[in-house]
């Protein structure tokens, strides 16, 4: 018995281990070694067996206890401690053929095999729409292209010729299941595996359908209305349930998923719910105040702008924007102005412009010192440069 190695490294948990902790360091041991995955690997088998006889004895809380105190002796009928037997690895640990069930597709003797032939969801699928930008911010319909797998108009999804239907498959029942039943040193234990006479169908098919060639679906391109809420971004994905493919014995239908991607707008910029637009405005209206005819999404809008505007200034247009995404609210314009200096100018206005500007203690710029200059010092560089 010395050669055993401790129940609680095998299985990799501490003394202090529940009982939930022990039977999940179990099954994970167990999906790593167990001998239906490793198919004539001699030490997959040992380690199987080794951590059998551990789960059997820390998950019973009486032979756990004669553990901690004697060890491996506790089991050893040379030393009077125990059976020394294990007749059923698993005596102790009751859900365990669940588990089995569930990670290997079948069960240890006594536990029913689970219905693989039962209804099962269709495959979802997933496809991109470009919209325009209007598009996004008000909503719209737009039929979209989708290639899928769906049930056989002519057979219902049978796959048997109109007429003819399938019959129970002879060799699994009508389950699409085979069990196997062997018998090892640790015990009975039983594999379920897919019928391979019917496909795991249950079900044979003796005149296949014409057009499905007795698979029951046919795939096909259908136009499908996709609703584009208004607020949806760059980005966004669309969950439509129903319009994936086909489902399987009855199962329902897979989901589609649409990602939607909006193309620029010539003039405005998106961040969330707020539209940014730049705009030049006239240098006589930056400076005396007047209203400008701002473009939103729903038309132009006069705005009034306060004199003495300085280039770069922002404002704020409210509720101009994006409406919110499933919200009646919207986002705001927000216009960042840029003085639109005139190019084409008689003498006489040049003239004006400059009295302008020394009326306002303006001196030439070969007279000023430091580099900061005003709107009107700009609109005469840009003259004198013509």
């Amino acid at each position: 018995m010395a050669s055993k190695r401790d129940y609680y490294e095998v299985l990799g948990v501490d003394k202090n281990a529940t009982e939930n902790e022990i039977k999940s360091a179990f099954r994970q041991k167990a999906k790593e070694c167990h001998p239906d995955l490793h198919p004539g690997d001699k030490d997959a088998e040992a380690k199987f067996k080794e951590i059998n006889e551990a789960a059997e004895v820390l998950s019973d809380a009486k032979k756990r206890a004669q553990y901690d105190q004697f060890g491996h002796a506790a089991f050893d009928p040379a030393s009077g401690g125990g059976s020394g037997g294990y007749e059923n690895p698993f005596s102790g640990f009751g859900g365990f053929t669940d588990i089995f069930e569930t990670m290997f597709g079948g069960g240890f003797s006594g536990g029913g095999a689970r219905d693989s032939n039962g209804p099962a969801a269709g495959r979802d699928l997933k496809q991109t729409l470009t919209i325009s930008f209007e598009d996004a911010a008000f909503g719209a319909k737009r039929e979209i292209l989708v290639q899928r797998e769906q049930a056989c108009a002519s057979c219902g999804g049978t796959g048997a010729k109109p007429g003819t239907k399938p019959e129970r498959c002879p060799t699994c029942g009508g389950s699409g299941q085979v069990r196997m039943q062997q018998s090892t040193m640790l015990g009975s234990f039983t594999t379920v595996r897919p019928c391979t006479a019917c496909r795991g169908t249950g079900h044979i098919i003796k005149e296949p359908c014409l057009d499905c060639h007795g698979e029951g679906r046919v795939r096909k391109t259908n136009r499908v209305v996709v609703n584009i809420p208004a607020g949806i971004d760059d980005g966004q994905t669309l969950s439509m349930p129903g319009e994936g493919e086909a489902g399987y014995r009855g199962g329902p239908n897979g989901n589609l998923f649409v990602l939607v991607r909006v193309k620029p707008h010539k003039l405005f910029r998106r961040q969330g719910a707020d539209l940014y637009l730049d705009m030049k405005i006239p240098f006589l209206t930056a400076t005396l105040g007047g209203d400008i005819t701002v473009p939103t999404l729903t038309g132009s809008v006069k705005y009034g702008i306060p004199e003495g505007t300085q280039p770069g200034t922002t404002f704020r247009m409210r509720e101009q924007g994006i409406q919110r995404l499933r919200s009646s609210q919207k986002g705001d314009l927000l216009v960042k102005v840029d003085i639109d200096v005139p190019k084409r100018l008689s003498e006489e206005q040049k003239t004006l412009l400059r009295a302008f500007g020394e009326s306002l203690g303006e001196k030439p710029a070969e007279q000023r010192g430091g580099s900061k200059k005003s709107i009107f010092n700009k609109v005469k560089d840009a003259l004198n440069n013509e």
